[in-house]
């Protein structure tokens, strides 16, 4: 019986564990659940999932909710086939995989996700060199101007600069690590690199943000590798808007 995942193939959490399921040549089911839909997701989904978040994840009697935990259960249950590399051969490469996925989880996942938000509500227009700090940046209040509205987009260019200083520090050690090794955990792709790629895509596919990766020779490599592995060729394919409407 294939492994069932509830969620949307957008959501950086569902992402990251269907990349996961195709390195390991996992069958699984897919079952759609629109994020914005909230209380309205079918009664059995709630069950699993009472407060509805973005992603339960089923394999016989187990249940799991933290996308994390869940390629760790994916990479040590199926470690015999597929990309066999995923959580390392030993304790020794384990405990650095482990290290960068605390590193994803804990200093790269809130301010790349904190900085793609602050993108979607910024005008597209707007420079954001961080050359100028605050909300230097936002046209002057005039007659035309909703103050609600105004206020908003100073939040979002605080959030903006904010997390693009805090991962701009992060992406420097980065830099330095992959200028050492090919991947983060070593010479090998792990779950280590794995876990930033929904993330990570988020950030260059918008040319405001791109260049935080881009502008770093090691961190672009990195990312041009990872990027152009099958798995998550499939889950690009995945996140493509079905031609029917999802049941949930």
């Amino acid at each position: 019986m294939p492994v069932k995942v509830f969620g949307s193939p957008t959501s950086a959490e569902a992402a990251r564990v269907l990349a996961c399921l195709f390195e390991k040549d996992v069958e699984f089911q897919l079952i759609r659940v629109d994020s914005f839909r909230g209380p309205k997701r079918l009664p059995q989904y709630l069950k699993l999932q009472p407060h509805g978040e973005a992603l339960t994840f089923e394999d016989g009697n187990v249940t799991l909710v933290d996308s994390r935990k869940i390629l760790r259960h994916i990479a040590e249950k199926y470690k015999n086939q597929g990309y066999r590399e995923l959580f390392g051969p030993g304790a020794l490469e384990r405990a650095s995989i482990e290290q960068w996925l605390q590193t994803e989880a804990q200093s790269f996942h809130i301010p790349s996700a904190d900085m793609v938000y602050s993108l979607a509500y910024l005008p597209p227009d707007m420079p954001l060199d961080g050359s100028r700090g605050g909300a230097g940046g936002l046209p002057a209040a005039g007659p035309g101007m909703n103050p609600t509205h105004r206020q908003k987009m100073e939040e979002m260019l605080q959030l903006f600069e904010k997390s693009r200083k805090e991962l701009s520090k992060l992406l420097d050690i980065y830099e330095q690590r992959l200028g050492e090794e090919a991947f983060l955990a070593g010479a090998k792709f792990t779950l280590a690199d794995l876990s930033h790629l929904p993330n990570a895509d988020r950030l260059t596919a918008d040319p405001r943000s791109a260049r935080l990766i881009q502008s770093r020779r090691n961190v672009s490599r990195w990312w041009d590798t990872i990027s152009r592995r099958d798995s998550w060729t499939r889950v690009k394919e995945l996140q493509r808007p079905p031609s029917a409407e999802a049941p949930f």
